[in-house]
């Protein structure tokens, strides 16, 4: 987690879009029928999570992309398929990491964890766009619930810790994106908080902060959090090999 200093590093934001959720619906059905990959970080969710690549590296489908897998991204063939979708991509100018849909099925849980340097402040963002979800679906950051409606569009920090159950007969599907900080999301960003809030070198994690998190988590001696725990050592590994070449 990051410390408080001036301004806080915003969890989520609602973005000022709304987006047709029949339409979006129309164009999930016309392509449901590919094969959709299973999520690769298995420690981090129980049941059934899967992904369907719709722009990607070099534009296969069954690629898994990540916000560091930035060169040559293109779109898949599913994506032609798909003309509402390329209409939604159309609204947001600026470049595209990656895009897909994720689909967490009926009563499966993604755990607390946190992701590697995907905030705002790390100069690119993250989108969430609800095409099939309801009421039983729990979207928690930072032990605070983000409800989210069918068509609207969020954006999360997800350097914060994050989880998601869906606890309904229904499987939930998201369209989410990636996406690069540019002119254009600043203006966006700025309408929505503080600029100084997107500020890395004042927001910086300190070692002593993710060192006290991961004492925490040991603490609880919790199956579930070994992920989360994983991905704290590694952030502290980080910083102190930053630190290391700074000193030398």
């Amino acid at each position: 987690m990051y410390p408080m200093n001036k301004y806080e590093i915003p969890k989520f934001l609602k973005f000022p879009f709304q987006f047709d959720a029949e339409r979006l619906v129309d164009d999930l059905n016309s392509i449901s029928e590919h094969d959709w990959s299973p999520q690769i970080y298995k420690m981090n969710y129980s049941g059934k999570w899967t992904s369907l690549a719709l722009i990607s590296p070099n534009g296969k489908n069954d690629t898994f992309s990540t916000s560091n897998a930035r060169q040559g991204t293109r779109p898949t063939a599913i994506l032609e398929k798909s003309p509402y979708f390329k209409e939604v991509f159309a609204t947001f100018q600026s470049p595209f990491i990656t895009a897909r849909l994720l689909r967490l099925n009926a009563h499966s849980e993604i755990k607390p964890h946190r992701d590697f340097k995907l905030g705002y402040e790390d100069n690119n963002f993250r989108l969430h766009i609800p095409i099939i979800t309801n009421a039983q679906v729990e979207f928690v950051m930072e032990g605070e619930q983000i409800v989210m409606q069918a068509g609207e569009c969020w954006y999360t920090n997800v350097n914060y810790t994050h989880s998601v159950a869906n606890r309904s007969d229904q499987d939930r599907i998201h369209l989410v994106i990636d996406c690069e900080r540019n002119e254009w999301s600043d203006h966006i960003f700025f309408s929505l908080a503080p600029k100084e809030s997107f500020n890395l070198d004042e927001t910086k994690t300190s070692i002593e902060t993710l060192q006290r998190t991961l004492e925490e988590l040991e603490h609880q001696n919790d199956p579930k959090l070994a992920g989360l725990m994983l991905q704290l050592k590694e952030d502290i590994k980080q910083q102190l090999s930053s630190m290391h070449k700074l000193k030398h």
